[in-house]
């Protein structure tokens, strides 16, 4: 059973369905990717700001102190990590050699290359810290004294930003980035399912015009609609369906006259065959009188007037197959006695070994099994060797007879070619070359065929009739 989608039509939805998705996925991925940049960005730059704002205004005395300062108090240092904190966020501070967690962050949530770059400048990194994204911002404090040059103070601090509810944001995004690409992925396949109608439609036209034409439809004609590559295509199969029909047309005219001239002729070569029939038995006896050459030339003439009647027979009959004239008279017959009659009729009993139960009946026209018999047993005999075997049996779909010599066998390259009209197999003999191929046009009037193949020594010929 042919798969659906090897078919044109499951090929076209599958392209525009592979384009649809590809389509949707770039554009949902790269506008979620816009998205999610912009807006992780904005958060970060939002961030940072603060931070750098916060610290600009920082008031706690640390560094290289002056005079009356005091160093800072864990008071002053949690009011520092208080003002820094943002959304619900830490901040982690180190002075010097003293750390001041905040909460759940420490100093191990800080990753190693944030904590190297934060001794020298400002620096953040995307974290993710127990299944959550946090922005990290670590950086420097640094002092302004009244020269206004920026000191070092000793002090840096790590800002963890949450990123939740910019993660929210994009969650919240793909839903309806997934929807768009479903709803894109639908349009596709209906427009797929009707663009794959619209261009399998005339395909299927075409191609069921084809099949009319080859069943003998030949006025098959379609209508052209448009003027795309599918109305030329109609086009040209009507122009060629055209020619066509002219061509079969004058074809059969030229057939239907030579049949008419091989029937006519034949027919015409009847009466003067009739007459000239008629005086050869009286011919046959004056030959015994006459002398020697006289009469080898009457005995030629004899056996010329006999093959030209024989070939006249041949023609008649073959022009009856032509034209579809030739019928089957059916009567359940004895095998053995047709084939034994077969035999007597044309002096061929002692030179055939017949192998033919007595009992074997079968329904056909013993006129054509009679002349189907004798264009094989007459070759066989003509033109192979004996012993000459004919064998008959009743198989479960009908009858099967074989007919075999022991000659030398006929050559490979004449046994496709065998039962063709006027074939001679090496150009032998002095038959006309339609023998077999009456008695194949009588096995198939029958519904049955003859087949031919090599046997070491001779040939087979084997007939099957079916069954009525």
């Amino acid at each position: 059973m042919k798969r659906a989608y090897t078919g044109l039509r499951g090929r076209l939805v599958i392209a525009f369905t592979l384009i649809a998705v590809t389509a949707s996925a770039l554009v949902a991925g790269i506008g979620y990717e816009l998205v999610k940049g912009r807006t992780i960005d904005l958060a970060e730059q939002v961030a940072v700001r603060d931070v750098r704002d916060t610290l600009e205004g920082i008031r706690v005395p640390i560094g290289a102190l002056w005079a009356g300062d005091s160093p800072p108090t864990d008071a002053q240092i949690s009011t520092l990590q208080k003002s820094l904190r943002l959304r619900n966020g830490g901040v982690v501070v180190r002075y010097q050699s003293y750390l001041y967690p905040d909460g759940d962050f420490s100093m191990n949530d800080v990753p190693a290359d944030l904590d190297a770059g934060a001794a020298r400048r400002l620096v953040t990194k995307r974290q993710t810290i127990d299944g959550k994204m946090w922005l990290l911002i670590g950086t420097p404090v640094w002092r302004i004294e009244p020269l206004r040059i920026a000191k070092p103070t000793g002090m840096s601090v790590f800002v963890f930003v949450p990123l939740a509810e910019e993660e929210q944001l994009l969650d919240d995004l793909r839903q309806p980035l997934a929807a768009a690409g479903a709803i894109m992925l639908i349009i596709a396949l209906a427009v797929a399912l009707v663009s794959a109608r619209r261009v399998l439609l005339p395909v299927r036209r075409l191609g069921s015009a084809a099949r009319a034409l080859g069943a003998g439809h030949l006025d098959t004609r379609l209508p052209v609609r448009g003027q795309d590559e599918l109305a030329e295509l109609t086009a040209t199969f009507n122009d060629t369906a055209a020619a066509l029909e002219r061509s079969v047309t004058e074809l059969r005219s030229l057939e239907a006259m030579s049949r008419r001239f091989v029937a006519d002729v034949s027919h015409e070569l009847r009466t003067p065959l009739t007459a000239m029939t008629a005086v050869t038995d009286m011919l046959s006896e004056e030959a015994e009188r006459l002398p020697r050459e006289p009469a080898a030339a009457v005995r030629l003439v004899l056996r010329e007037i006999g093959r030209l009647r024989t070939l006249v027979e041949q023609l008649i009959e073959t022009s009856r197959f032509d034209s579809g004239t030739a019928t089957l008279n059916l009567d359940t017959t004895n095998i053995a006695d047709v084939i034994y009659d077969c035999l007597e009729t044309r002096g061929w009993s002692e030179r055939v070994e017949v192998n033919v139960p007595q009992g074997l009946a079968f329904s056909l026209d013993p006129r054509r099994f009679d002349v189907i018999m004798a264009n094989l047993v007459g070759n066989a005999l003509r033109h192979g060797e004996p012993p000459v075997v004919v064998t008959a049996r009743s198989t479960p779909n009908g009858l099967e007879v074989k007919v075999r010599d022991h000659g030398r066998g006929i050559p490979p390259t004449d046994l496709p070619h065998v039962f063709d009209r006027f074939y001679k197999a090496g150009a032998r003999g002095d038959g006309s070359g339609l023998g077999l191929s009456i008695a194949r046009a009588n096995a198939r009037l029958h519904g049955g065929t003859i087949s031919v193949r090599p046997q070491d020594p001779g040939t087979l010929f084997t007939v099957w009739l079916p069954s009525t």
